[in-house]
């Protein structure tokens, strides 16, 4: 079968398609754990330098980082996240939980503590009761024109 002319409408894709080039996660990863500048990014990160350099580059057009000058002689720079970078940290913990039970066979690289003191155990929760969210409570309700949870809609 060949691939639809046009695919489902999706805010999932649309952040793929600027956070899920390899590298920007673990740039932004980086970026909030304070390690903004390009040598920590390079060190921390192992990408190489041009790739690193395109990634921060549309990191920053996209509005999920900033770059401040922090030294004129040479000219260097250091990122930061924006608001929207900030928001993309609840989303990098809960990939990183995933990871650590999923493919890390308990050994943890690393551990979030939050500030009750205890390490951070991330789930997620329905804004408006507060319950945890299950795959089971979900249901889908397509808004755009022509889709069904299934697909395209016949004519």
């Amino acid at each position: 079968m060949a691939a639809p002319k046009d695919p489902r409408p999706c805010s999932v894709a649309d952040t793929l398609a600027l956070v899920g080039e390899k590298y920007s996660l673990l740039v932004l990863r980086e970026v909030l754990l304070g390690n903004g500048r390009f040598d920590q990014l390079v060190r921390n990160i192992g990408a190489p330098r041009d790739i690193l350099a395109t990634r921060l580059r549309r990191l920053v057009d996209a509005g999920i980082l900033t770059k401040r000058a922090y030294s004129e002689r040479p000219q260097r720079f250091e990122y930061r996240p924006t608001q929207a970078g900030l928001e993309l940290e609840p989303v990098l913990i809960t990939l990183k939980d995933w990871g650590d039970r999923h493919l890390r066979d308990g050994d943890t690289p690393m551990v979030i503590e939050h500030v009750c003191g205890n390490e951070l155990v991330p789930v997620v929760t329905c804004a408006t009761c507060g319950d945890a969210v299950r795959h089971e409570d979900l249901t889908a309700h397509p808004q755009v024109p022509g889709w069904t949870v299934a697909g395209p809609a016949v004519a």
